[in-house]
């Protein structure tokens, strides 16, 4: 039944009765299935993604590499939980290479964002150093491209 799951990942506006048709199960079966799935928690959440580019509403976004101390008998996870838990930050992972965590965070302006890693995140105990990175634009999100529609507003010549 993971085939339900990558479906639902791809696009979770599908209707259970949509799922049953491309899985070839009733539509009792996937909804059990999903249901299961909610409970246990392997469905963590359902959400949209939206092209901020296309609306009036200024964000910026930036991508922080964090290094921190891993805390005894804890590693990791009880720094990226104070971390994770600031409304700012969108996204954290554990990270493999030259620096520990990063961490996702949005915010209505830069100089919003810089107040945050200056104010909240890099004060934290057990944060040795970041380094931002502001995302300047987005081609693909999430599996989604983010292509502009290209205009022809060339006048018509009639022969």
């Amino acid at each position: 039944m993971e085939e339900i799951l990558e479906i639902l990942e791809k696009n979770s506006r599908y209707t259970d009765e949509q799922i049953a048709v491309m899985v070839g199960k009733s539509v009792e079966e996937v909804r059990d299935a999903i249901r299961e799935y909610e409970e246990k928690s392997i469905i963590a959440g359902y959400t949209t993604l939206v092209n901020w580019e296309n609306t009036g509403k200024e964000t910026v976004t930036a991508l922080i590499e964090v290094n921190v101390t891993p805390q005894r008998g804890e590693g990791f996870d009880k720094v990226a939980e104070r971390i994770y838990k600031f409304p700012e930050v969108t996204a954290c992972y554990l990270m493999s290479g030259g620096f520990d965590l990063t961490v996702i965070v949005e915010g209505k302006t830069m100089k919003e964002v810089a107040l945050f890693v200056s104010q909240k995140l890099a004060v934290q105990q057990y944060v040795l150093s970041t380094s931002t990175h502001f995302v300047l634009k987005k081609y693909k999100d999430h599996g989604t491209m983010f292509k502009e529609k290209k205009v022809d507003d060339r006048e018509a010549i009639f022969i």
